[in-house]
């Protein structure tokens, strides 16, 4: 074992631990202040849930032993066998127990992410049924598709460095399937105003996920050496430049805002985090540019169409992932990391392999979400009466302002 890769495994961890937090004040901020608390209480919650069925039962499902190359048997339930010395199987120079606290965390900000199409209607209850299902149904078997060994994806050869699949192609496409079941929030058709509640709050919170974005990318390096180094690097840069991008598109329509520049570093964020391992760092600048691109229009194609899919998911986190997988086998080079040549190198075999992992995680999360949310509705019911919804889900559900305290 290496001491200093074991250093780096646990800050990252707890580096991505910390994003979790970050996107609940960055949801928080998006939403009007009657669902402030609400909003931020479902992120909360699912370091709890989350982090207590993941020790239980989600590790093994999503990295032991491989059966049918669909799911992880149960030899690690309870984190039996998961001890101080290293894995058999992974990251052979930290403690297995790391490796597992590691990967935990990003299970919790996967569940976490698509709370944001769901905001400001959904019933508490029904939120962490669905959460629990999505979790263990979702989360879990796609996981071990893409970096359980013997996984389907993975065998196929796909690359997928820290989650551009599994987490954010995964989540877009269930906050998708989950706004089309809830329908639009009360007012939403009509072009009430839905303006969000705390800027400041967002951007503290965009600035924490960046931060965190370290570790989530860095840290899947599994190493403290020069891998993780460029991977670090490379995922400044994109942030970097879908920020910049962002705010020109606004500039070019109005003027730049605040929310417009945070907006644009997720996205940049989002679509290096597949590839952040693979390519050249200055790779990062126009994977980072083109995320922008695509989550700003992406937004104003599926506003134009009235769908509801309240804080972008979708359209930053579904769509920047989908781009940054793809950009994965355009732009990955061997000589980084010793995986595969892109595109541009000569590998158009991987872009293909990109794309059919890009087309099989959509179409499950997408077709699984929207099973799951229909028997969660027929079941306790998805969305909030309508005086709840009024109200608002602060006091509704859970009978707190966020500016005032608990009710007597």
């Amino acid at each position: 074992m290496n001491t200093g890769d074991t250093v780096w495994i646990l800050l990252s961890a707890a580096l991505v631990m910390l994003m979790t937090p970050g996107l609940a004040l960055f949801y928080g901020g998006m939403v009007r202040q009657k669902n402030l608390l609400s909003t931020i209480m479902m992120s909360f919650t699912l370091l709890g849930v989350i982090g207590i069925l993941w020790a239980l039962y989600g590790y093994s499902l999503s990295f032991g032993g491989d059966v049918g190359r669909m799911i992880g048997n149960l030899e690690f339930v309870g984190l039996r066998g998961v001890g101080q010395g290293p894995s058999d199987t992974y990251a052979a120079t930290v403690p297995h127990l790391a490796f597992m606290a590691f990967q935990g965390m990003f299970a919790i900000i996967t569940v976490a992410l698509w709370t944001g199409g769901v905001v400001e209607r959904i019933r508490f209850s029904a939120f962490l049924m669905f959460a629990v299902l999505w979790f263990t149904l979702v989360y879990c078997p796609v996981a071990h598709w893409v970096w359980g060994s013997g996984g389907w994806l993975f065998r196929l050869g796909a690359l997928d460095f820290a989650g551009g699949t599994v987490v954010h192609v995964n989540a877009g496409m269930t906050a998708l399937a989950l706004a089309l079941l809830l329908g639009p929030r009360r007012g939403f058709r009509e072009r009430v105003p839905m303006e969000p509640s705390n800027i400041p709050l967002v951007m503290l919170g965009a600035g924490l996920l960046w931060f965190g974005w370290f570790g989530f990318n860095a840290g899947s390096a599994l190493t403290a050496g020069g891998l993780a180094s460029s991977a670090f690097v490379a995922t400044n840069l994109s942030a970097a430049a879908g920020a910049t991008t962002w705010m020109l598109l606004g500039w070019s329509y109005r003027r730049p805002s605040a929310l417009g520049v945070a907006t644009g570093a997720i996205a940049g964020l989002v679509a290096i985090t597949p590839a952040a391992g693979f390519v050249h760092p200055i790779a990062g600048i126009p994977i980072g540019i083109v995320s922008s691109v695509i989550g700003y229009y992406g937004i104003l194609w599926r506003t134009k169409k009235g769908i509801d899919e309240s804080l972008d998911v979708w359209a930053v986190h579904g769509m920047g992932g989908v781009w940054g997988a793809l950009a994965t086998g355009i732009f990955a080079s061997a000589s980084i990391s010793g995986a595969a040549d892109g595109a541009i190198w000569g590998g158009w075999m991987q872009l293909a392999k990109q794309a059919g992992g890009v087309g099989a995680v959509a179409a499950f999360a997408f077709g699984a979400a929207w099973i799951l949310g229909k028997l969660v509705d027929r079941t306790i019911g998805l969305r909030v009466k309508e005086e709840e919804e009024i109200v608002g889900l602060d006091i509704s559900q859970h009978g707190e302002r966020a500016y005032g305290g608990t009710l007597p």
